[in-house]
């Protein structure tokens, strides 16, 4: 199994001297490739921060942050874009979709900003849609659908680029019980079939769906532990 992630002494200060905040001290951790991990914390615990560097949306301070065999810190800006477009499937609380266009155009976004013609990423949306349930819904916009809804459009377009990684922050957090059961649903299936996930959520049964539990407090990692999903 190839190790899809891996952090070394990773530090975050954000400031300098006597006003210096410590979002990460000295974090290290490795995922492999087809792990489910959930990452749990408080408010002010580092788990944004975190989310951020694995994200590629920032560099640590110091460390060495590994991803699919580059290191992070030696990539260039367009490297680092490549990246986050092709290597990196992310899912928001938010479901960032854009408003006035269709579901199938959203999800096709990745595509067109990798250079895919337009017949391919039509192709790739489409079945990237029904691997969601929501093939018959391409042409409607986000305000067509429900929050359950617009979060698999979501979902659909972070698979479209066959990402090494799927990072997710607090993916159910806007979203009503029945939804969240539904999209707790599609990442049980993507796990299953190998996916690589990264969960951040500080919903203890949202966590406990995936098959590794990280807690962070204080910008260390307080546990981590498997779930008895991983043990069956």
């Amino acid at each position: 199994m190839s190790r899809v992630l891996e952090l070394d002494a990773i530090e975050q200060v954000y400031g300098s001297g006597d006003a210096a905040v410590h979002a990460l001290r000295g974090i290290d951790l490795s995922v492999e490739s087809g792990d489910y991990v959930a990452i749990m914390g408080p408010s002010g615990s580092g788990k944004s921060t975190l989310m951020n560097l694995l994200g590629c949306l920032d560099i640590a301070s110091s460390g060495r942050y590994s991803l699919a065999g580059h290191d992070v810190r030696e990539l260039s800006e367009n490297e680092l874009a490549r990246v986050r477009n092709q290597e990196i499937g992310f899912i928001f609380q938010s479901f960032n979709l854009v408003a006035r266009m269709s579901a199938l155009a959203n999800v096709e976004l990745p595509l067109v900003y990798g250079g895919v013609r337009r017949a391919e990423r039509r192709r790739r949306a489409l079945e990237a849609l029904d691997r969601v349930g929501l093939a018959q819904r391409a042409d409607h916009e986000p305000h067509e659908l429900s929050g359950g809804q617009q979060q698999r459009v979501a979902i659909a377009r972070a698979l479209v680029t066959n990402p090494t990684l799927v990072l997710a922050d607090e993916p159910t957090g806007n979203l009503d019980s029945a939804s969240t059961d539904e999209i707790l649903a599609i990442f049980d299936d993507l796990a299953q079939s190998g996916r690589t996930i990264v969960i951040i959520t500080h919903e203890e049964h949202v966590a406990e769906r995936a098959h590794r539990v990280l807690s962070i407090r204080d910008g260390n990692i307080a546990s981590d532990r498997l779930t008895g999903i991983a043990a069956a």
